[in-house]
């Protein structure tokens, strides 16, 4: 075996650590959103300090996923309506364009990375996987991203891409959504990008999140005029 096939080490600082479970942990879904989280209670579960803990909580409501409650602590973030309507919109123009240009890419190395994760995400949503379909769909997308090679629309992306997960996390974990129809939205975009049809492509994007978009935007509004 040659040594330069061996992959290094990353060692991780205590912060990024935290930073990385907690994310995990809250768009798992397996906390209710509007939640209350202390920061005893973490550090210990954590087995870090406070002062680490607290870099991670920042870091995590910079991102739109932890809000801050002054003097009482913090609480998972809760999507509005409105939230959702500003995270399409804007989520919807980024990965139009990102999709225009990966059917427009050459490089095997990221249409091959756009192949896999659109396999992970058909092969999770066949088997009904609803915890894992949530990460392969934001991959699938994340995967479009980096074939544009635009690093000046990665970094926009990045800059809500948590908010995105969170979006995505939401919304198909809506009772009315099925394994079979997560699927079949990804099939049109996936498959405009592998024919290299950059119109289609983008057409495909910026439909499937104005749909999926404007069906959760309905959701949380009846949701909220129930409560």
């Amino acid at each position: 075996m040659s040594v330069a096939q061996v992959r290094p080490i990353f060692k991780l600082s205590a912060e990024a650590q935290v930073e990385a479970n907690l994310r995990d942990f809250i768009l798992s879904g397996a906390v209710k959103p509007g939640s209350r989280v202390t920061e005893i209670a973490l550090s210990e579960q954590l087995g870090v300090a406070r002062a680490t803990l607290r870099t991670g909580l920042h870091k995590l409501a910079s991102e739109g996923i932890l809000v801050q409650i002054p003097y009482t602590g913090w609480q998972i973030a809760e999507l509005s309506a409105q939230d959702v309507w500003e995270v399409w919109t804007l989520r919807g123009s980024l990965e139009g364009l990102a999709a225009r240009l990966a059917a427009q890419c050459r490089n095997e190395k990221l249409r091959t990375k756009i192949t896999q994760a659109y396999l992970r995400l058909d092969a999770a949503c066949k088997a009904g996987r609803m915890d894992a379909i949530s990460k392969c769909d934001f991959a699938f997308h994340r995967a479009i991203i980096e074939a544009a090679q635009h690093s000046r629309l990665d970094h926009q992306y990045r800059l809500v891409e948590q908010q995105v997960r969170l979006c995505i996390d939401t919304s198909n974990r809506i009772e009315e959504i099925t394994p079979e129809a997560i699927r079949l939205q990804h099939k049109p975009i996936y498959e405009a990008i592998q024919a290299g049809k950059p119109a289609l492509a983008a057409e495909e994007a910026m439909a499937h999140n104005e749909s999926e978009g404007k069906r959760l935007e309905e959701w949380l509004k009846a949701a909220a005029g129930t409560r």
